[in-house]
């Protein structure tokens, strides 16, 4: 099963909205700051801007900006921040006015309301998920040429985030009000949309919309240049017997055609390193729409996905801190079978099968993905 390549839909954004740049932060709240600094910075070496006994900010070799990575202690691991860039101070006025008319609470900090942002806007939005939209931003050294600090396992941005939410139709309906581009999305014969891969900046996307029950952070990704450098960071991991963190990978997924590998962080946030996708930024880039039971869309080499990929997420926190409660997802299409995320896992065909019949084809259970 082919994915379909269809005609750009011409998508015209609210006149209110922010014009966002790129996903570029991430504020994570953990347990225990020594266990999570080891992790994130001695074992896949993202580079220290700042610190201090309650927060860590990190950042990736190739990035300008303060920080891509916020590390702040806290009772119970979750998620503070969703943030992103915007091309003007006055795209902040604009945040504020957006989210104002869809009745989400906002709240603004002309100081910023962490170290090395100015000005920002912190948003509880529609889906349940508090996000953050800055222009001002301290810079910092940019590591392209200090050779001499790369690891062969390099990780040189930021690259996207994975949100799940119970409604992906109305996850999509509002992404596009904010200005985001639907580049590949994963339906079934009914039209029922299961995941959505929304981007700003010109690759496949800044965020996407996985369906479960949510508000929740499927994972958070950071890029590397080349496949080998996801390979390098396979056999440190092993070489320090911390094999463990891998949850699934590494692999070439037929979404985004991207190569990954996914970690779990000492707290179980989920953190996929990810390379070489393809460029979107054209006003007539196809679509790619994916059937929800096409063995190859997560996996373009016919691995099964490990269930906790499906049923684990990181939850999010309110503007004040809270934990935001979940909602159930309740669209009704084949929803005995579906797993999580976006559907459905990989059927393999059963001892003594000659071959998958065709009747098979579609059965996806839980049984399967072992």
């Amino acid at each position: 099963m082919a994915p379909e390549f269809v005609s750009y839909d011409v998508v015209t954004p609210d006149a209110d909205a922010p014009d966002v740049l790129r996903c570029a932060s991430m504020e994570l709240v953990v347990t225990d700051l020594k266990r999570s600094r080891d992790f994130y910075v001695d074992v896949l070496g993202l580079v220290v801007t700042e610190e201090d006994d309650d927060a860590i900010y990190l950042r990736s070799l190739e990035e300008f900006i303060h920080h891509n990575l916020i590390l702040r202690k806290g009772d119970t691991p979750a998620v503070a921040a969703f943030s992103y860039r915007v091309r003007t101070p006055e795209d902040l006025d604009k945040a504020e006015k957006f989210y104002a008319a869809r009745g989400c609470e906002v709240r603004r900090n002309k100081e910023g309301f962490v170290k090395g942002l100015g000005d920002s806007v912190r948003v509880q939005d529609p889906l349940g998920f508090p996000y953050e939209f800055f222009y001002e931003v301290e810079h910092v050294k940019r590591l392209c040429w200090d050779y001499h600090v790369y690891t062969p396992g390099a990780l040189v941005r930021l690259d996207h985030f994975n949100q799940v939410t119970p409604d992906v139709p109305k996850a999509v309906a509002y992404m596009e009000d904010l200005g985001f581009r639907v580049t590949e999305d994963i339906q079934d014969a009914e039209g029922t949309s299961y995941a959505a891969w929304m981007r700003r900046k010109p690759t496949v996307h800044d965020t996407a919309m996985t369906g479960g029950d949510g508000p929740r952070m499927h994972h958070v990704a950071f890029a590397t240049h080349e496949k080998h450098n996801i390979i390098a960071i396979c056999d440190k991991l092993g070489a320090l017997r911390l094999s463990d963190h891998i949850e699934r990978g590494p692999g070439r997924h037929g979404v985004s055609n991207a190569y990954y590998l996914y970690l779990r962080d000492p707290d179980g946030h989920r953190v996929e390193i990810y390379t070489q996708d393809y460029y979107t930024g054209d006003p007539d880039n196809p679509r790619v729409t994916w059937d929800v039971h096409d063995n190859q869309r997560r996996d373009w080499w016919g691995t099964p996905v490990v269930p906790s990929w499906y049923t684990d997420a990181s939850r999010v926190l309110d503007l004040d801190g809270n934990l935001m409660p979940l909602t159930e997802r309740t669209d009704d299409s084949e929803m005995a079978q579906t797993i999580g995320a976006d559907g459905f896992s990989y059927t393999r065909k059963e001892e003594g099968e000659e071959s998958m019949p065709e009747w098979k084809q579609g059965e996806y259970k839980l049984g399967h993905q072992l």
